[in-house]
């Protein structure tokens, strides 16, 4: 299972950069990772990840906010997550939309006792009360990310540091303990679980990410960053940065565009999938062999 988005820095003395590959071999290193990507991207991949609760609804907005809560819960052993998931869903009596846009203190009730490391009845208690105001306010899940996404674009803010805020200004009175289950930006977070549901949610033609929402183009998606995604980009000589925070998320972005400039975030299932399928990175490709 992926780790948190506040994953901790590698030690590494004098914190030095990692050295990165040319432009020449990065281009070179496209056609391997692309095996990679091909195949752990199918269908297969879906009943043992938490994509699958989106592919077990049929309406859009079942889909995004079973989605949503798969996303940000996907912290863990992989077999707990689903298994959480799948509990708070079944709260829900596995109608996610029905049961936030007629939320109340009564259908509260059955989300007591709910725990997933972390979070808590509580958390998701207010995180359901920011949702149903989106859902009443914008109309929709994908509405509300389209107005976050366009006040980014007109006051010059990242769409992520928008996200968060917009999103608890919904509910202000959330507490603080359930606002740190929403990553932002603003603190330097990678926002790892976050654009895992984006990669969900905005891929098109894939077999696993269902493409829903239309708001941003693909090609904006930045990969879902964690401590195996890092140590795979920085042996490859794809990020130089020691930091796993948002400054190397940018970095690893901007060279991936340059594999695939219309689909950069396919690529996070070649750097996490070396780990997966056990595959022996090949000598040419190994740029950075110390990386913790």
């Amino acid at each position: 299972m992926r780790t948190p988005d506040n994953v901790k820095k590698p030690a590494r003395s004098a914190r030095k950069k990692f050295r990165t590959l040319s432009t020449k071999r990065l281009l070179e290193l496209r056609d391997w990772l692309d095996e990679i990507y091909h195949e752990v991207e199918v269908p297969e991949y879906i009943p043992s990840d938490p994509v699958s609760f989106m592919h077990a609804f049929e309406q859009k907005e079942d889909q995004l906010l079973a989605g949503f809560f798969a996303a940000i819960m996907a912290w863990g052993r992989r077999d707990i997550v689903l298994n959480k998931v799948n509990d708070l869903l079944n709260r829900m009596n596995y109608q996610p939309e029905e049961f936030i846009r007629n939320f109340d203190e009564q259908k509260a009730k059955s989300l007591n006792g709910f725990k997933h490391r972390t979070f808590t009845d509580t958390d998701v208690y207010w995180l359901v009360r920011c949702l149903q105001n989106a859902l009443i306010q914008y109309g929709s899940f994908e509405d509300f990310w389209m107005h976050c996404y366009r006040s980014a674009q007109q006051d010059g803010v990242h769409l992520m540091e928008i996200f968060h805020d917009a999103f608890f200004s919904l509910e202000p009175e959330t507490p603080r303990r359930t606002r740190k289950h929403i990553a932002s930006k603003k603190k330097k977070s990678s926002c790892k679980r976050l654009w895992l549901f984006l990669r969900w949610a905005v891929r098109k033609n894939s077999v696993v990410d269902l493409g829903l929402m239309n708001f941003m183009p693909p090609s904006e998606l930045m990969i879902p960053f964690d401590v195996h995604v890092a140590r795979q980009a920085r042996r490859l000589g794809l990020l130089s940065r020691p930091q796993n925070d948002w400054s190397a998320v940018e970095e690893l972005h901007n060279r991936l565009r340059q594999l695939d400039p219309h689909d950069p975030a396919k690529y996070d299932y070649a750097l996490f999938g070396i780990g997966v399928l056990q595959k022996e990175i090949p000598e040419e490709y190994i740029i950075n062999n110390r990386v913790d």
